[in-house]
């Protein structure tokens, strides 16, 4: 079976070579177990194996393995609770080879469209993902804010300052003032348009026809998706006469969509630009992670 790329070398990073070489097995037993005719392995991704299969009765879906070092077993429960409201529809699944059997999606809403109709489905659609109910998430002790605030405080001296203290300054002051929030849903935790899919045959739970795939799936504010949303655009700010307001234009659009506040969507926004740009430059793309940033560092004022 071919693996991509992407998901050998993240897996072999990760000391993971021993899922790889069990990938057939794996695979040939929950197609037999669950009467799935396996197809071609998909793309796109780089973590868990996603390939197409068709069931029984004709219908597509496709399964997803997933190795050690993702979080299975909170997506799986997240699925499981969402059951197709604002989500991608979980059919079965087997915890003890982290596997799931979804249904089959079309494309990437990151494929469709202006960037305006692209924010505009993850606004509409993030209302009814946050519908998902907190009761299995009560014991949850972290705080997202007070994570990326650790993060950025131990990323930007180990990478040797690629940006000025005055960025860091500023994600650090909007942590301090999202952490602890009164209200906490269950965010999806990285609502990009990579992770929006249109579906085949549109259904109650969906917006648009989109739903969303791969959620991280945790307690927070729920600004906190919605500055996810505007965590990128790096290309937009750089070329932008006046970036703080382009970024301002949008939180207050946002903020309508979605009913959160534009202030608490912006801090978030901020937070996410740095901390993903910090991140991404130690273990992915450096170049990326410059693009984030230096568009920080015309929003730092």
């Amino acid at each position: 079976m071919p693996i991509p790329d992407a998901v050998r070398t993240r897996a072999i990073n990760q000391g993971a070579e021993a899922w790889l070489a069990g990938l057939d097995d794996v695979l040939a037993g929950l197609c037999a177990g669950w009467d799935v005719r396996p197809g071609s392995v998909m793309g796109g991704g780089t973590a868990a194996l996603v390939v197409a299969v068709t069931c029984s009765d004709g219908t597509p879906a496709v399964i997803k393995i997933a190795p050690p070092y993702v979080g299975f077993h909170d997506q799986n429960r997240l699925l499981a609770a969402a059951d197709g409201r604002g989500y991608v529809r979980l059919l079965r699944s087997a915890p003890d080879v982290r596997a799931m059997l979804l249904e089959g999606l079309g494309p990437r809403l990151e494929t469709i469209g202006d960037p305006g109709f692209r924010l505009d489905v993850l606004w509409r659609l993030l209302p009814v993902a946050w519908q998902v109910p907190v009761d299995d998430h009560r014991d949850q002790t972290w705080d997202k804010a007070e994570e990326l605030a650790r993060m950025i405080e131990e990323l930007w001296p180990a990478l040797g300052g690629p940006c000025s203290r005055r960025v860091i300054e500023r994600a650090l002051d909007c942590a301090e003032r999202r952490a602890g929030a009164a209200r906490r849903v269950v965010v999806h935790g990285d609502p990009h348009p990579g992770n929006a899919l249109r579906l085949r045959t549109n259904r109650p739970g969906a917006v648009a026809g989109y739903v969303f795939t791969d959620p991280d799936g945790f307690l927070c504010d729920p600004a906190y998706d919605v500055g996810v949303t505007l965590r990128d655009w790096s290309a937009e700010l750089l070329a932008a006469d006046d970036p703080r307001e382009w970024l301002r234009v949008r939180c207050v659009a946002a903020a309508r969509e979605t009913g959160q506040d534009p202030r608490s969507i912006e801090d978030w926004a901020y937070l996410e630009r740095v901390s993903s740009g910090l991140f991404v430059c130690r273990v992915a793309d450096p170049e990326q992670g410059s693009r984030f940033l230096q568009s920080a560092e015309l929003l730092a004022g």
